[in-house]
């Protein structure tokens, strides 16, 4: 699909707010080398800017990490330390978007992540909703996007050595949006 205006259904150009009802921001690692731990954050907050082209639209994203929830209190407990966010130091994880491209059917957005005071480039690989008018009247945009970062080149190091070999947690972080947004001004 061509990103044109004129080929989304329902496309405005204008400006969004997150709908966090309809909204969730979560993440997955590996850990002890055989599963999986995911987590969600609770509280988090974006605005998008769409343009007249849509590959000139911006994001701008906040997720506050001391909401973090891992269904295990004394691990999310630990990830607010030093070892992990740092949330004393670093309450918020940002996403400012640079680009939005095209990759055959893959809508992609670049941008700048910053965790921990340190900012590095990623892409969000997209998965464009659709556009619709609810019951109330409130016109929605909905959307999927997932990256993948290393946690240590953001500074999150903290690991254990496995009796069997290994660590207890893996380098890759998967990242997921599940976002929905409302139109404010078009």
């Amino acid at each position: 699909m061509a990103l044109t205006a004129s080929a989304i259904p329902g496309y405005v150009a204008g400006t969004w707010t997150l709908d966090p009802t309809h909204s969730e921001v979560s993440f997955s690692v590996r850990h002890l080398a055989i599963s999986k731990v995911k987590g969600k954050f609770e509280r988090f907050d974006a605005k998008l800017i769409t343009a007249e082209n849509p590959l000139d639209t911006t994001l701008e994203a906040t997720i506050d990490v001391a909401s973090i929830n891992t269904n295990q209190e004394q691990r999310d407990q630990h990830l607010a330390t030093g070892d992990f966010f740092l949330t004393e130091e670093h309450p918020n994880m940002t996403f400012r978007s640079t680009g939005i491209r095209e990759d055959g059917d893959d809508m992609l957005i670049d941008g700048e992540l910053s965790l921990r005071g340190v900012t590095k480039n990623v892409t969000l690989k997209t998965e464009f909703g659709g556009v619709t008018t609810d019951g109330y009247g409130q016109t929605k945009l909905g959307a999927e996007a997932k990256t993948k970062i290393d946690r240590t080149e953001f500074g999150v190091n903290w690991n254990a050595a496995l009796e069997a070999g290994g660590f207890t947690l893996g380098n890759d972080v998967t990242i997921n949006l599940d976002v929905q947004f409302v139109l404010q001004a078009a």
